[in-house]
């Protein structure tokens, strides 16, 4: 008997469960798989040189055929970042609000991509068909604009995902969550919650964002310097307020960073950011202003190294520099993480005399994700049968089960998913199946996937102990030397300094060639061998270090 006749499907986790990013989600039914999400997640500091993480979508390649579409809720990068890396191996049709997918193109459109990706744009509150799949999207608020949840109709009841969501009933955009449609779900039979379990450790409830623009007001009224304001580039609603709050105190808002840059053209340009007339101007008018009139609105809330506020912070920006009575204002709070980049930032700012303004010591920011009383409330209008904790690392996981468990859902109905887990739910009920092949998928530079476990090793090698070469000539018929060794170290040891280490390495290096039988001699690889490891085991004799030794011959 098929799935579709037994009225069965299953929910495939690919990313975002267990873990903050890389947000995935297939749902398979009648033959036939939907994709929620398709987002990257930022390396840690485990991951040496690598750019991003996207999932791992073997399966989905494997069942290309099944693939009906994607579906987006929102347009964080942890839910849309993947797309670029994703589609060359899996070119379907992708469905998202406006904002959504005008983030998604200016992505494809760098990719190379645009002209071959089909886009379908859906509002919340719409009702459609993708293949089997009978989908309806419902409004919630997060940081950014036009997120939605997803609620997907079977025989044997909906399933709902969350999205990434909160309860504001004060929205800066005015639109409310539909709490109505959330009630009707649960009237007419929720199976299984796929619910956002981010701020499950937080009690009560997210202010709203409204909260963050009166402190805006707060500190733009005894702020007498330039004001630099940190903050996610794809928060519109909190750039609106900066915008709004600029406006009413005659200051003039300049941008920088590229990716803030973009997502305030594309958010103006579709009608989701309103500018005040007169109020923008170009970064390199800044100076035409005295600093009393100007505000700089900046990426880099997370300290990241290369960023414009970190660029700042460090003098080492061309046409932002900080000055003593300047207000810095970092709208945002730290991603797990990044707690001490964020504070090194800090302190740079502190010492070039800002008044530093941060979510520890003032209301500067709140969160897009609910907290422990609305992630209740989601569950109380939903009555779902089952519930999965999604968008979290493992300890959120723990604590949301428990909190589902306080609101009355029995505890084998709440189940503990993470990436590769497969669940199973139909009229019969909800069980695991056997788990599909799922994890990390390492993007750095160009390369996608080429990047494994024997490179990190490398890199963390390198990193910890350096890099030492010999080079050597050999006779390829008598096997004499016959020029070098030469040495050329890095991270290891400053040559200059080390002058006895070196001529120690070089004479074992030597000594291990002309030891060699002749036999041995005429294979290159045991020449290589025997070389790295003599000289490896001197060098950590004399200095209890191991650095990658590599030597390199040359047959003359």
């Amino acid at each position: 008997m098929s799935e579709i006749e037994n009225g069965s499907a299953k929910i495939i986790t690919l990313g975002g469960v267990g873990e903050i990013g890389k947000n995935m989600t297939a749902i398979e039914y009648g033959g036939e798989i939907l994709i929620i999400d398709c987002g990257l997640m930022f390396p840690d500091e485990e991951l040496l040189g690598v750019d991003i993480v996207i999932p791992d979508i073997t399966y989905l390649v494997e069942n290309a055929d099944k693939v009906k579409g994607m579906l987006l809720t929102h347009g964080h990068e942890d839910h849309i970042g993947a797309i670029p890396y994703v589609l060359p191996r899996l070119n379907v049709p992708i469905w998202g609000s406006g904002l959504t997918l005008g983030l998604l193109q200016a992505k494809l459109e760098e990719h190379s991509l645009l002209d071959t990706t089909e886009l379908h744009q859906v509002e919340p509150g719409d009702r459609f068909k993708i293949g089997n799949f009978d989908v309806e999207t419902i409004r919630v608020s997060h940081s950014i604009p036009d997120g939605f949840a997803i609620a997907l109709r079977f025989p044997f009841g909906i399933i709902v995902h969350t999205g990434d969501f909160k309860f504001d009933q004060t929205p800066i955009d005015g639109k409310v969550v539909d709490f109505g449609k959330f009630t009707q779900l649960g009237l007419e039979g929720v199976s299984v919650l796929l619910s956002d379990s981010t701020n499950v450790e937080k009690p009560g409830y997210v202010p709203s964002e409204r909260v963050v623009g009166n402190k805006f007001e707060e500190i733009f009224s005894r702020s007498f310097g330039k004001i630099i304001i940190a903050t996610f580039a794809s928060n519109i609603h909190r750039m609106q307020q900066v915008y709004n709050t600029a406006d009413l105190y005659d200051r003039k808002v300049a941008v920088v960073g590229r990716s803030m840059a973009q997502n305030t053209e594309i958010a103006e340009r579709l009608g989701y950011l309103t500018i005040p007339e007169g109020v923008k101007i170009e970064l390199k008018e800044i100076s035409d202003y005295p600093p009393d009139k100007v505000v700089v609105m900046t990426t880099g809330s997370q300290g990241e190294p290369m960023s414009a506020l970190t660029r700042i912070a460090t003098n080492d920006h061309k046409l932002v520099k900080v000055q003593p009575g300047d207000t810095v204002i970092i709208s945002a709070t730290s991603i797990p993480g990044n707690e001490s980049l964020v504070m090194r930032m800090i302190n740079q700012l502190f010492k070039r005399g800002a008044d530093v303004i941060y979510d520890a010591i003032d209301f500067v920011h709140v969160s897009g994700h609910a907290n422990r009383e609305e992630l209740k409330l989601m569950l109380n209008l939903t009555k779902p049968r089952y519930t999965v904790p999604v968008h979290g690392e493992y300890r959120h996981v723990v604590k949301y089960s428990e909190l589902a468990h306080e609101t009355g859902m029995p505890k084998e109905n709440i189940f503990r998913m993470e990436a590769g887990d497969v669940l199973e739910v139909g009229a019969d009920g909800a069980s695991m199946l056997p788990r599909v092949t799922a994890g990390y998928v390492l993007v750095d530079g160009i390369g996608i996937g080429d990047v494994g476990d024997i490179v990190l090793r490398d890199r963390r090698h390198l990193a910890d102990d350096g890099i030492f070469v010999v080079i050597i000539s050999i006779d390829r018929v008598t096997g004499d030397i016959v020029a070098g060794p030469d040495v050329i170290s890095r991270g290891f040891i400053y040559m200059d300094e080390a002058e006895a280490l070196v001529e120690e390495a070089k004479q074992v290096a030597i000594e291990t060639v002309q030891g060699m039988s002749d036999e041995a001699a005429e294979e290159w690889a045991t020449v290589k061998q025997d070389l790295r490891s003599a000289v490896a085991k001197r060098l950590y004799a004399r200095t209890h270090r191991r650095p990658m030794v590599i030597p390199v011959i040359m047959e003359i």
